[in-house]
């Protein structure tokens, strides 16, 4: 075996012009893997952090999506279009949830919580001709934000990381407010107006839910660099308005027996014929007198206005921290178990899954780059492959020579493939040191971007790069598992030369 290696660092030697070529296309070829799935990893890294640290947890609960809807700590997104803004649900089954958690070993502390989407106004009703109006204004500016609600007390021990710069938290029961920063920052460019705290706002939902609020506190995300959208955060009661956590929407209730249907029974010609419904009324009288009794017309009221109530108790999440991070994709696992053998209509996800709204488009990213590395991998061993054929045609004589003097055809197949592995490996070690050189370069420079589009896309406002052994070692691997497949070929051929074949091309 050292022969072989010394011959072919000879012939590596001697045939420089295409050592060269080949040893240039796996030096960048590996320093852009290596870039590209490092600026990955440190995006991941940076969402990690970022949404366990202060949203998601380790682990989050809530009720299973409906088929071709997904679920997260943001939102309902959904393919069925039925006209209406999907809401989250509220957790049926919570009680039984929060004793399973408390019986489950690894489990630290666990939280409830509340999300919805509002926007902010100030005065005494919503103006929305103001971002139509004003044609400076970008989708991002407008004052949308992230409503969240925890469990009084246990959710700040969950997320004790926020960074209050004024004001206080919101008293409990109250409809009392703090604000994100960036919250703020939207709202002067939106309305041309800076807010403070003290003062009384407007927050709007989707649905047509208006409530009033009052900033109480300010704060900054614990992440400056946070790709999370701004955020509000309240007091539960103020937040179930906005969610839709009704009486109604947490459960169904049958129709009283003394309901009169007649109506809903009636046909249409009943209803619109010749013959009046109300009876025979005189031209110059009145349908609605001054007598009438709209409490007769609309009947009892009272279990609409009841289910209409929020629920005191209704919860949209579970959050839990755990005593070790690293095992949460075990405990997710045994607790959907568990949930599934009691049939429980919930399940528990990762931070990943519970943030899918942001941890999604890195993913997607991710996919596209790895199937551009994927095409450029192909075109790079088939220019390997092209310039190994190449190089066996020219070097039909000396592979001849070898024959005639003995050497078997396993000796020319080691001597090949010895080449293209030390070729690979050297070249490979160069792309690492070129990648480690660029990455340390760019990482000082500290680079940040803040448009919050762009943050979101890419996870976060941070560029930065973060190498991985197992990044390293993987892109090696492939790099020379691919060098060897495409020599295959080239050594098939130079395989069927023969000493007379050798002889007569000379």
């Amino acid at each position: 075996m050292k022969e072989i290696i010394k011959l072919a660092l000879r012939n590596l030697r001697e045939h420089k012009s295409k050592t060269l070529i080949i040893s240039l296309f796996i030096l960048f070829g590996v320093a852009i893997v290596i870039m590209g799935n490092s600026f990955l990893e440190s995006i991941n890294r940076g969402l990690e952090k970022d949404f366990r640290a202060n949203v998601t947890g380790d682990i989050a609960i809530s009720t299973i999506p409906e088929r071709g809807t997904t679920i997260d700590l943001f939102g309902v997104n959904s393919t069925n279009f039925t006209g209406e803004i999907p809401q989250i649900p509220a957790i049926n089954e919570l009680e039984r949830v929060e004793e399973i958690l408390s019986e489950t070993q690894g489990i630290k502390k666990s939280s409830k919580l509340i999300s919805a989407q509002v926007l902010l106004a100030k005065g005494i009703e919503m103006d929305f001709s103001t971002f139509t109006d004003n044609e400076e204004l970008g989708i991002m500016d407008i004052p949308i934000s992230m409503l969240f609600a925890g469990e009084d007390g246990s959710f700040w021990e969950l997320f004790p990381d926020l960074n209050m710069i004024e004001g206080r938290f919101p008293a409990p029961g109250s409809n009392e407010i703090i604000v994100d920063t960036r919250v703020m920052a939207g709202f002067e460019k939106t309305y041309k107006e800076s807010l403070k705290v003290g003062d009384t706002v407007l927050l709007a939902s989707m649905g047509g839910v208006i409530r009033e609020g009052k900033i109480v506190g300010i704060f900054k995300p614990a992440n400056e660099y946070s790709a999370m959208f701004q955020s509000i955060y309240c007091e539960p009661g103020l937040a179930r308005s906005f969610a839709e956590l009704t009486y109604a929407n947490s459960f169904s209730e049958e129709l009283p027996d003394n309901i009169d249907l007649s109506l809903s029974e009636m046909s249409e010609d009943d209803l619109f014929s010749d013959d009046d419904l109300f009876g025979d009324v005189e031209e110059d009288s009145s349908v609605l007198s001054a007598s009438t009794d709209f409490d007769d017309i609309l009947g009892d009221t009272s279990l609409r206005d009841q289910l209409n109530k929020t629920d005191d108790g209704a919860w949209q999440f579970v959050l839990a921290k755990l005593d070790n991070p690293h095992a949460d994709k075990k405990l997710v696992k045994d607790l959907n178990k568990r949930f599934m053998e009691e049939g429980l209509n919930v399940r528990a996800m990762d931070w990943k899954l519970a943030a899918y709204s942001y941890s999604g488009t890195v993913e997607g990213i991710g996919f596209i780059f790895n199937l551009l590395i994927i095409i450029l991998a192909i075109v790079v061993f088939i220019i390997i492959m092209n310039t190994m054929v190449v190089s066996v045609i020219e070097r039909t004589a000396e592979i001849g020579t070898m024959r005639a003097i003995g050497a078997e055809k396993k000796f020319v197949k080691r001597l090949f493939y010895a080449e293209a592995v030390i070729l690979t490996s050297l070249s490979s070690f160069g792309g690492i040191v070129l990648a480690f050189i660029i990455m340390a370069i760019f990482n000082s420079f500290n680079i940040a971007i803040t448009n919050e589009i762009a943050k979101m896309i890419l996870g976060g406002g941070l560029l930065h790069f973060s190498p991985t052994f197992s990044i390293v070692i993987t892109t090696i691997i492939i790099a020379i598992a691919g060098s060897v497949i495409s020599n295959m070929y080239p050594v098939k051929s130079a395989l069927r030369i023969t000493p007379l074949k050798a002889l007569s091309k000379e």
